[in-house]
């Protein structure tokens, strides 16, 4: 029934003050106006404008509506040194309207519009793959004479800006994005975390020699986990050089509607966990003021709250999962029949069907199993036994074609015996089984069980120390009865502890040798539209460290929201595809069409694709960079003008815009890419 792999040894870095227990990073202070990032301060709040710079009433109308939303900090872009006088009469107006807001300038390519934007400013915002480079995608080996020559030549460029923002008593944020990486960084370190964070690291020095440490850094990508682990390793680098500057986060071209969120989420919410950020962006292809309430959300958690002085939990084991460079934890497969989860299986989905069997079994018969890629379905159904009714409508359903894979939740223990020659697994539930008689029979059986321990609501820590022990001890007495084709899960409804809880319970079962399935198990609440970021932050940043085999959401909201949501967060983590990915950029003044219209007509005709990643850019300054990371590529070329990539090269040019859609749709269908979409059939049609 199993296969058995073993988990590669990984190396721990200190990230973090500790994996199970907060502690936000402690950074210097750096003053946006009289705005404080880091420190003590609150995790900060804001965003972008999205109008052309230069239409200064349309600007200072969307600043005044970002104020009023929460925004503490506003970027704008500078383009072009006539952008950056702008900034003049759109400060004179915020104070006429008496609106008080630090204005961050937003530079790519022009050293000359920051030096002329840094008076008006509280900050400047450049991006080291492209303030002193032009980008050519041209691959060379350098010398480290060369390089160093290449080191000198940016400095000379970028050194006049550090002493005017010195000596303006201004900002800098030093911004990497993992589609812009300079020609010199990809040839040395390639298009990696590691590169993303010696493209700032090389700045951060340069600014350093002049005596200038008025710095916020930030590592910003569309994947999630590269930006996570970029950001983590540059908690690591700086501490080891003696720097302790405020991080941003964002996740950028995160994308519209509840899947930009979640993504968002994916990406703030993990590093926010581990006490990582002291500002944050969350970069919708939406209006700007929208992108407010889900930062605000994001970091309510941890506004507030104590620096976490004095001692940390030092006895638990150091965590197995590597956290600059993802590995998935390799454990044993259990086959199913058509579903196998472990091993290098996709993660499963699960849903818990509330009630006793015998009331739900026209809704469990609604259940189809594995089917073809994409397809939203209860992989996996957990049903409830708690009398003989039951028993004889799990026998209806296991007798079903093409059913879910069944786990039998019940505390009787004749009914669990018995279900064992009905379902694929059985979870235990209660005192009153003896667990390790249950086990004897399941392995006779061939089956397995779940063990799931609730959470004892009493941590001494912020880890679910003692519900980790109790399932531990668990796995003991079943594996001790000769079964070891058990999954395990914890039923922590919070979601902070819940990560810390996982990532101790994963830690032993290393150490132990144990290559146990691990569920996760996401309690939500009966309206899925709270519980989005906070199933997304909890479940992608157990997902980003490679933990988990199978996930579900629980709880009383609707089993199609819970399914749904189950999917969305995988897609959003990385961690499985079921649609096609979009990467669309948030929109600002360089866009060059109406990128909210333009990513909704493209996902609504290719939304089916699943496994096609592809983006959606209103310009060139991250444009061809994220085009590496996707199949294909929508591109403003100029205004009216598309042009349109496959991966990174450019094959059409200057399409005009009524026009592009189609030609993309051509492009997909020319290199095999495209599937018509499928005729729906219920329950799944439902389901979406």
């Amino acid at each position: 029934m199993t296969e058995t792999t073993q988990t590669p040894a990984t190396r721990w870095l200190p990230y973090t003050a500790s994996p199970y227990r907060y502690r936000r990073r402690r950074t210097r202070v750096v003053m946006v106006g009289d705005v404080g990032i880091g420190g003590d301060h609150p995790i900060r709040l804001q965003s972008m404008t999205t109008t052309p710079t230069q239409d200064v009433a349309a600007t200072v109308a969307q600043i005044v509506r970002l104020v009023q939303a929460g925004c503490e900090i506003v970027r704008l872009t500078v383009p072009t040194v006539q952008d950056a006088r702008s900034l003049k009469e759109i400060r004179a107006e915020l104070q006429r309207r008496g609106v008080r807001v630090p204005l961050v300038a937003d530079i790519h390519f022009s050293p000359a519009a920051a030096l002329e934007a840094a008076p008006y400013v509280e900050k400047v915002r450049i991006n080291p793959g492209n303030y002193a480079d032009s980008k050519r995608f041209v691959v060379r080996e350098y010398s480290d004479a060369e390089y160093q020559r290449e080191l000198e030549r940016v400095a000379e460029r970028f050194r006049p800006l550090v002493r005017r923002c010195r000596d303006l008593g201004i900002a800098m944020r030093i911004g990497t994005n993992h589609g812009s990486l300079s020609d010199r960084i990809l040839n040395r370190y390639g298009d990696t975390p590691l590169g993303m964070v010696e493209s700032a690291l090389e700045f951060v020095r340069i600014a350093a020699a002049e005596g200038y440490h008025d710095i916020v850094l930030s590592m910003k990508a569309s994947n999630p986990k590269v930006m996570v682990q970029a950001y983590r390793l540059l908690a690591v680098r700086l501490a080891a050089e003696g720097f302790d500057y405020p991080f941003h986060l964002g996740v950028t071209e995160a994308g519209n509607g509840p899947e930009g969120r979640i993504k968002s989420a994916v990406g703030i919410g993990t590093l926010l966990l581990d006490g990582l950020g002291d500002t944050i962006r969350v970069s919708l292809t939406e209006e700007p003021e929208n992108e407010i309430p889900v930062a605000r959300a994001l970091a309510a958690p941890y506004q507030g709250r104590p620096l976490a002085d004095g001692v940390l939990v030092e006895t638990l084991p150091c965590p197995t999962y590597n956290p600059v460079d993802f590995v998935r934890r390799l454990v044993r497969t259990l086959n199913y029949g058509r579903l196998a989860i472990g091993g290098r299986q996709p993660v499963a989905v699960a849903l818990h069907l509330p009630g006793p069997l015998a009331e739900t079994l026209a809704t469990a018969l609604t259940f189809r199993g594995p089917d073809r890629p994409g397809k939203i379905v209860a992989e996996i159904l957990r049903v409830d036994l708690t009398d003989a009714s039951d028993l004889a409508a799990l026998r209806t359903l296991a007798a079903r074609e093409r059913r879910p894979v069944l786990v039998a939740r019940t505390a009787d223990p004749t009914l669990a015996t018995a279900a064992l020659d009905l379902a694929e697994a059985v979870e235990p539930l209660g005192d009153r089984i003896d667990l390790a008689a249950l086990a004897r029979t399941a392995r006779a059986r061939g089956r397995s069980l779940w063990l799931v321990e609730p959470g004892t609501g009493v941590p001494p820590t912020e880890t679910d120390v003692l519900a980790v022990e109790r399932l531990l001890a668990r796995v003991e007495t079943a594996r001790t009865a000769g079964l070891n084709d058990l999954v395990v899960a914890l039923a922590i409804a919070t979601g902070e502890v819940l990560v810390r809880s996982y990532r101790l319970l994963a830690a032993h079962l290393d150490r132990a040798g144990l290559d146990l399935p691990l569920h996760l198990l996401y309690t939500a609440g009966p309206d899925l539209s709270l519980d989005l970021l906070g199933a997304a932050s909890a479940l992608g940043a157990l997902l980003g460290d490679g933990l988990g085999d199978s996930v579900e959401i629980a709880g009383p909201a609707p089993l199609a929201g819970r399914l749904r949501l189950a999917y969305d967060v995988l897609q959003g983590a990385g961690a499985r595809l079921h649609q096609a990915e979009f990467v669309a950029c948030p929109s600002c003044g360089r866009s060059l069409f109406d990128l909210q219209t333009t990513t909704e007509r493209i996902k609504a005709r290719t939304r089916h694709l699943t496994g096609v990643k592809i983006a959606i850019m209103g310009c060139v300054v991250n444009g061809p960079g994220e085009m590496a990371d996707a199949d294909f590529g929508y591109v403003g070329g100029a205004p009216g003008r598309v042009n349109l990539y496959v991966g990174k090269e450019c094959v059409e040019k200057n399409i005009p815009i009524e026009e592009a859609d189609d030609r993309l749709i051509a492009l997909i269908k020319a290199h095999g890419k495209w599937v018509d979409p499928p005729a729906e059939s219920a329950p799944e049609t439902a389901l979406r």
